[in-house]
């Protein structure tokens, strides 16, 4: 399974590999029990988590760079559900965060995906897009 494959959907927890796209929405596969179901986009909406951007006092960044920290952090992954520890963790592991725009629900989510992430072994690897070098045509 790859990075780019995981998808967000409203109205669901957990994360999910999107197995095929469809005009009306998609087939997916969630990564908590590993069924199957089609979920249309007439009702939810879908994030593919290479797109997910997080608030930092600076630029933001990608969500992939926050769970390259989280992966080589020597502190543990807190519990998701005590809001305190997990803001704690990430004041620690991810200073640059902007606390006052990044809410505790979030945190908290990336903490569980994560978790999700390191249990599938999942390399954090982002999709080459190829340069569309001119000069290499000629």
């Amino acid at each position: 399974m790859e990075y780019n494959k995981l998808i967000s959907v409203t109205g669901f927890s957990g994360l999910f590999e999107l197995v095929s796209s469809k005009t009306d929405g998609a087939i997916v596969r969630s990564l908590e029990d590993n069924t199957t179901k089609f979920v249309s986009s007439r009702l939810h909406q879908f994030s593919h988590l290479e797109t997910i951007e997080v608030y930092t006092t600076e630029e933001n960044v990608n969500l992939i760079d926050i769970f390259k920290v989280m992966d080589t952090a020597e502190a543990a992954l807190p519990a998701e559900k005590d809001n305190k520890a997990v803001k704690a963790y990430f004041e620690q592991v991810y200073p640059n965060m902007d606390f006052d725009r990044v809410y505790s629900s979030d945190m908290k989510k990336m903490v569980r995906w994560f978790g999700v992430i390191k249990k599938h072994q999942i390399e954090l690897k982002l999709t080459e897009v190829p340069e569309n070098n001119e000069d290499s045509e000629a």
